[in-house]
């Protein structure tokens, strides 16, 4: 599978899940643009990544006239977009309130980022890869929390099944423009972010009884991600659209 040549940008890129996604497509030769609020994070994911030449840059994704910025710059660097990854989002503990007591400040955190952040780069994207007519990619990386409930998670939960929605729908206007669009869901991935969420949730209330466990008996990888967006990207997935791939090692399948 060769990805070598092209230009994505990946939102998170600089830590995470984003940083896995990353470490595979620069390892099959795709020039990265790493979109990260905290930039120095960005530029540390740059630097251990050799293999290919890497951008790092800052960004608010909830933020429209930053996310312009973003897409330019990176046009202005590299001259075209193929891939965009809409990896950024409100997760772990940030995504994390009862519903009777989520305050209206986490509210409008967790859909301008998760569901209107992935709308603006999705829209800015395409755009430009529309007028250019070369066609491209767009993948978000949703959750398992879009099939399965989360205790102290429903608005998180939400979002994510909002953006497997939104898959569906931008991939029936874009393709046209020979655009795909298609989605991720992870499972129970090893992050920083994630590493003790079930006990933080139960330390600030979750009952801890909706907890499943995954059937191949490891957690996942950010690596794990990346190699399915490898391919939802990739020519061999050229008749692949409107789609989530379950990377969740059996999570839901019980």
């Amino acid at each position: 599978m060769s990805l070598e040549g092209r230009v994505a940008i990946i939102t998170g890129g600089g830590t995470g899940i984003g940083f896995g996604i990353a470490r595979v497509l620069a390892a099959k030769g795709v020039r990265l643009v790493l979109a990260q609020r905290r930039v120095e994070m960005a530029e540390r994911a740059a630097n251990e990544l050799k293999e290919v030449e890497t951008l790092a840059l800052s960004v608010d994704i909830s933020d429209y006239n930053q996310v312009q910025r973003l897409v330019a710059a990176a046009l202005e660097h590299f001259g075209q977009i193929d891939v965009l990854v809409n990896n950024s989002s409100l997760t772990g503990m940030a995504a994390i309130s009862p519903l009777l007591d989520c305050p209206r400040a986490k509210i409008d955190a967790i859909v301008d980022v998760n569901l209107k952040g992935t709308f603006y780069c999705s829209q800015a994207v395409a755009k430009r890869m529309a007028a250019a007519g070369r066609g491209g990619n767009i993948v978000h990386i949703s959750s398992v929390g879009a099939y399965a409930a989360q205790e102290f998670a429903s608005l998180y939960c939400a979002t994510k099944a909002a953006q497997a929605s939104l898959a569906q729908s931008m991939a029936l206007e874009l393709a046209p423009y020979g655009i795909r669009v298609n989605c991720v869901a992870p499972g129970d991935i090893y992050t920083e972010a994630s590493a003790t969420i079930t006990e933080d949730k139960q330390r600030v209330g979750a009952s801890g009884r909706y907890v499943r466990g995954t059937p191949l008996g490891r957690r996942g990888r950010p690596e794990d991600v990346g190699h399915a967006v490898a391919y939802l990207v990739s020519d061999e997935a050229g008749f692949v659209t409107g789609t989530t791939l379950l990377v969740e090692g059996g999570w839901l399948a019980y």
